[in-house]
């Protein structure tokens, strides 16, 4: 048996790139970018890279809660630019998003600048051409670009986050065109990312994680992880952060460039201890916190009418609450991207592999 057919509906357009650039602009179905048409046969090759049904629902959408099927999905990716490769790992992305952990309702529609980062670990990682090393987070990778695009439009298109309708964001960030990245398992010293949230090494497992743009790193001088981790520490805090304040939900992501985990690891620090150390030294005193952000906002523990103004309060509530992983290239750079203190990240096997 073959697949069923397409259910969307077909529109008739002249044949020629502007007319369906300006008919996709005034519907609002793009972000400004120019697209790939998503004609018929380019949406049937795009659902040959996934063993599902294009009717299969992979969820609602919010704010307006969209229903997601997996030929509505295909359909954004196709205009993203996607390979059919792209497929189950998008799927397993949006997936990944709409468990309730992660609040996507949350992350579409605040005014906080921030946009699910797509984290790949595993061989999709191969398979799809993603990019790990110098200049992951910017242009000039195809499958990291169309990826995160592709996440991008589906989110727009299926759940209406638009910018002042939808997605509220006062000033947006760079980030919601496209945020999807690889690690550079070969570089790290520890286990990768997907390990040690509880996978198998040979996995293919996507982690989503909400989070600002990242926060650049920059130290040419440490030769001791305690000098270097004490800068990563102090960048991760700042009074207008929105991590911090909700501990039970604030997380750090930690991009760690092969230098500086190399430096690290060859001081002796197992990726415990990083997290130990980053968990006791990104902190702000009480009577910081007092200054503005978001103190007086709302009733905060009674706990803390209690302790003096000195007190240094934790960034995030544990540990385990800050998450490494390694990828860039040469130089000694790294990155801290903070998350938006509603949202906890979230990690999905990647299945439905064709074949």
């Amino acid at each position: 048996m073959g697949r069923a057919p397409l259910a969307s509906r077909v529109i008739e357009l002249d044949d020629s790139l502007e007319a369906v650039e300006t008919y996709f602009l005034e519907q609002d179905w793009t972000d400004g970018l120019p697209i790939v048409p998503p004609t018929p046969p380019r949406v049937e090759a795009m659902l040959a890279g996934i063993d599902a049904e294009p009717e299969l629902v992979v969820g609602k959408i919010p704010p307006l809660w969209g229903e997601a099927t997996v030929e509505k999905v295909a359909i954004n990716a196709v205009m993203a630019g996607c390979r059919p490769a792209a497929l189950p790992v998008l799927v397993a992305a949006l997936e990944a998003m709409l468990d309730p952990t992660f609040n996507l309702y949350g992350i579409q529609a605040t005014t906080h600048p921030v946009a699910p980062l797509v984290i790949v670990n595993g061989p999709a990682g191969a398979r799809l051409g993603m990019h790990a090393g110098s200049g992951l987070f910017g242009p000039g990778n195809p499958a990291n670009a169309t990826l995160g695009r592709a996440v991008r439009l589906s989110l727009w298109n299926l759940g209406g986050a638009r910018p002042g309708a939808g997605d509220m964001a006062t000033q947006g960030s760079p980030a919601k065109y496209s945020y999807a990245i690889a690690e550079r398992e070969d570089a790290n010293p520890w286990a990768p990312l997907h390990v040690s949230r509880g996978f198998g090494a040979d996995e293919s497992v996507v982690t989503v994680f909400g989070g600002e743009g990242p926060h650049n790193v920059n130290d040419h001088v440490s030769q001791r992880a305690p000098n270097l981790l004490a800068v990563v520490a102090d960048t991760a805090v700042t009074l207008g952060s929105n991590v911090g304040w909700y501990l039970t939900q604030s997380q750090l992501l930690v991009v760690f460039g092969p230098e500086h985990a190399a430096t690290i690891a060859a001081d002796g620090f197992s990726r415990a201890d990083v997290q130990r150390y980053l968990y006791e030294h990104a902190r702000l005193r009480l009577g910081t916190r007092k200054l503005g952000g978001m103190w007086g906002l709302q009733d905060w523990p009674a706990w803390m009418a209690c302790v003096d103004d000195a007190a240094l309060l934790p960034t995030v509530s544990s540990p385990d609450d800050i998450l490494v992983m390694v990828a860039g290239g040469p130089g000694k750079h790294s990155a801290v991207v903070p998350n938006c203190c509603f949202s906890r990240a979230v990690s999905r096997a990647v299945t439905r592999w064709p074949g």
